[in-house]
């Protein structure tokens, strides 16, 4: 079995910082970088943390990903706005964006903010939660640089894992965070499981037959080739258990996150796309007050009844109670705020060979 270091999340985003310091990143942006990239590890997000280091070396060397953007905005009206990335890695201009979204939901009641030219920007999550502390409801939808999902009925990949997320205050101490791709898995877990050389459950990735594919390494390869065969949308391979659903989802999620914004369709981009091009990533986020339908204490209110509902359910099996979305983040962020995050030895020689080739210490073990 592969061992494994817990590492405190204060280590882990000082690793960040030196990497994203080493490779010039300006100091306004690697403080909310490092931060967005260490809770989305502390949450369990594994796929979407540190680890995805491995994928912005690759696009910052190819000349892609360009650290040093100023995101601008380039129109809005009182409850929108369209703003350009710059080809910078998305957790800055994502921060921003949202930010600017609750504001303007504040004054207007609901608004929405679209993001084109930009690169990733971890776990959607995070930038819905933003709305939600601000007692409001929050969406983020992204849509992503590789070509890894499979539409019903097809042999080869179209979408990518295009996430969309949703978050509200129950007035409660913890929100409800619904973070999810929209394949049944997201394709850095692979990547995840391929580094800690675990199999795959069945059914997270086909090949060209509709045949499951479960050695880890064999099936990353396969995503990363934008080969036949790739994810399954949400529900599986086929429309028994409501694969088509979830392609469905993923499709629109393009749409809001992509055509609204001018960002891009990666079966298209990748046609003309030059080796040091950026992928040109959108994102959208929205920001609903419920205040301005009725009283916010009314609104938790009913909310908290949902919950409690919920929470009282009968379960299955007694000691796996019903979950609320997000109950299993903040239950693994409790744990790894005492313990650390744990990080494969596969995961941390990579991170390794990043933080030494960039001219930045090696923080997280000896």
């Amino acid at each position: 079995m592969t061992d494994f270091l817990n590492v405190p999340a204060a280590v882990v985003s000082a690793q960040i910082e030196a990497v994203l310091r080493a490779w010039g990143m300006p100091e306004d942006k690697i403080g909310t970088t490092a931060e967005i990239m260490t809770e989305t590890d502390l949450r369990g997000v594994d796929s979407h943390g540190i680890s995805m280091l491995l994928l912005y070396r690759q696009i910052y060397e190819t000349g892609q990903l360009k650290l040093k953007a100023e995101p601008r905005i380039m129109r809005q009206t009182p409850a929108t706005a369209l703003i350009d990335g710059g080809a910078g890695l998305g957790h800055p201009v994502s921060a921003m964006a949202m930010e600017l979204a609750i504001d303007k939901a504040k004054a207007m009641g609901i608004a929405a903010v679209s993001v084109f030219n930009s690169h990733h920007f971890g776990a959607a999550g995070i930038y819905s939660h933003m709305a939600a502390r601000a007692n409001l409801i929050g969406m983020a939808v992204s849509t992503t640089r590789f070509v890894s999902v499979v539409p019903t009925r097809a042999a080869e990949a179209v979408l990518g894992t295009n996430v969309i997320s949703l978050a509200a205050s129950s007035g409660d101490a913890l929100p409800i965070i619904l973070d999810i791709a929209t394949s049944v898995v997201a394709s850095n877990k692979v990547k995840i499981y391929a580094l800690a050389d675990k199999s795959l459950p069945a059914g997270w990735v086909v090949d060209a037959r509709g045949e499951v594919v479960c050695e880890s390494g064999l099936a990353f390869q396969r995503l990363s080739s934008n080969g036949e065969g790739g994810l399954t949308p949400i529900g599986g391979a086929g429309t028994t258990l409501g694969g088509h659903k979830g392609y469905g989802l993923g499709l629109f999620a393009q749409i809001l996150a992509g055509s609204l914004s001018g960002g891009s369709f990666s079966p298209t981009r990748n046609k003309t796309q030059k080796p040091g091009d950026p992928d040109n990533i959108g994102h959208f986020f929205m920001a609903i007050d419920p205040q301005a339908f009725r009283p916010l204490d009314e609104f938790q209110r009913d909310v908290e009844d949902v919950v409690a509902t919920l929470r009282a359910t009968r379960p299955i099996k007694p000691d796996e109670p019903v979950l609320i979305p997000g109950d299993p983040e903040w239950l693994t962020r409790e744990q790894r705020l005492v313990d650390g995050i744990p990080m494969s030895a596969g995961l941390l020689e990579k991170i390794r060979e990043i933080a030494l080739a960039a001219g930045a210490p090696f923080l997280l073990g000896a």
